[in-house]
């Protein structure tokens, strides 16, 4: 039986559209089925047809029509990080694995960039790609002991004041123990793939995707406390919005699902049991990803590094390994070093000045003439001298 592959793209985008029309026809060259959304179908014969993208329709099947979710083997997100938001919403009561081509700026969730597109598709082809689970969180809206709402976020959900003049008033809790209250204009509570999105904007720290926790992130408090959390993803982080402000919220879950928050409304966010899962292509370590999203800078102010330099700190590494050896050697016992005061050996390179030893004067030395003390002085120190 063909492999069939999901091919999911931005509607609104031409790029997108030429883009999923390019994949849906290399993957038809491969002897693989292009499976799409019956929309993006359409959107694309209205694009070729009214010569918006200059290419030829390709002969596809439709999601829901000609085959389900659980006859596809992996789904192609053409766009943005909010492509691949879309997507995971679509696929998530599956277990079907998503690969993003980054069609947009950032693209913190894409594994490969639009000049990839055929390096890509042959992966897609070749099976050559691994896929990883990213944790995604719960979120509960309760109003008083009754539940109002239960969804659902890969990246953050965010709890926001509607209006723009007042502030939300909240208590922070952690496994149902309060942290602190005070006024805001939110609080973003994500996942460690959504640390490098709404929370990293608002000043989060920036967690690798592989770390199991739950962050949370104020939204300019007005708070001498108001420091991100990151917690365990066993915990349960809660927000109650107080009404003593009288001013109500909104959630927003991943910037797709919104529910409007009651006043008093409690949210709560867990760790999910369904997670989402991400197909990669290379093992690229994410502080390389990180460096290449934002364009740090990795060159020190010194310049690059020369030979000199390298041979230098291979010297030290040396050195220490062996110092670290006759330590373990020498400790009476496994895991004990002995560490010996830096002040005690002396610097490398410097050469102590040569000191004389000072005489002692006497009250009585002191009613000696000048010139006859200095004769003394000399006489001293050619005596030590003859004495060393």
């Amino acid at each position: 039986m063909r492999r069939r592959i999901l091919v999911l793209a931005h509607t609104g985008r031409e790029d997108a559209m030429r883009a999923a029309l390019q994949t849906s026809s290399m993957l038809v060259e491969a002897g693989l089925t292009p499976v799409m959304l019956e929309r993006d179908a359409n959107a694309a014969r209205e694009a070729v047809a009214s010569g918006a993208v200059q290419h030829e329709m390709v002969d596809v099947e439709v999601l829901g029509r000609d085959t389900t979710l659980a006859e596809i083997s992996l789904g192609v997100v053409l766009g943005g990080d909010g492509s691949v938001l879309r997507a995971a919403e679509l696929v998530r009561e599956s277990s079907l694995p998503l690969l993003a081509v980054n069609l947009g700026h950032v693209g913190f969730l894409a594994e490969s960039e639009r000049t990839d597109l055929a390096r890509t598709v042959q992966a897609v082809v070749d099976e050559n790609y691994r896929v990883e689970e990213r944790l995604t969180v719960d979120v509960k809206v309760f109003s008083g002991s009754d539940l109002v709402a239960h969804t659902w976020a890969l990246n953050e959900a965010s709890i926001e004041k509607t209006n723009r003049e007042r502030m939300l008033e909240v208590v922070i809790a952690i496994d149902g123990g309060p942290i602190s209250t005070y006024g805001c204009d939110g609080v973003v509570l994500a996942t460690p793939t959504g640390s490098t999105a709404y929370a990293f904007s608002a000043g989060g720290p920036v967690v690798w995707p592989e770390v199991q926790a739950l962050l949370m992130v104020p939204l300019s408090a007005h708070a001498l406390f108001s420091r991100p959390l990151v917690v365990s993803p066993e915990s349960v982080i809660s927000v109650d919005v107080l009404q003593r402000t009288n001013e109500s919220g909104v959630l927003w879950c991943d910037g797709r699902r919104t529910v409007e928050l009651p006043l008093g409304a409690r949210v709560e966010v867990t760790r999910s049991t369904k997670p989402v899962r991400l197909a990669r292509l290379t093992a690229t370590p994410f502080s390389e990803r990180l460096v290449r999203k934002f364009d740090l800078p990795t060159q020190g102010w010194r310049g690059n590094v020369s030979d000199a330099d390298r041979a230098e700190m291979a010297a030290r590494d040396l050195a220490r390994a062996e110092a670290e050896a006759w330590e373990e050697h020498m400790a009476d016992s496994r895991g004990v070093h002995v560490v010996e005061p830096h002040h005690l050996a002396p610097r490398p390179g410097v050469v102590p000045p040569p000191t004389a030893a000072l005489p002692v004067l006497s009250k009585a030395d002191e009613q000696v003439p000048l010139v006859t003390r200095e004769q003394l002085l000399r006489a001293e120190a050619r005596k030590d001298e003859e004495n060393a």
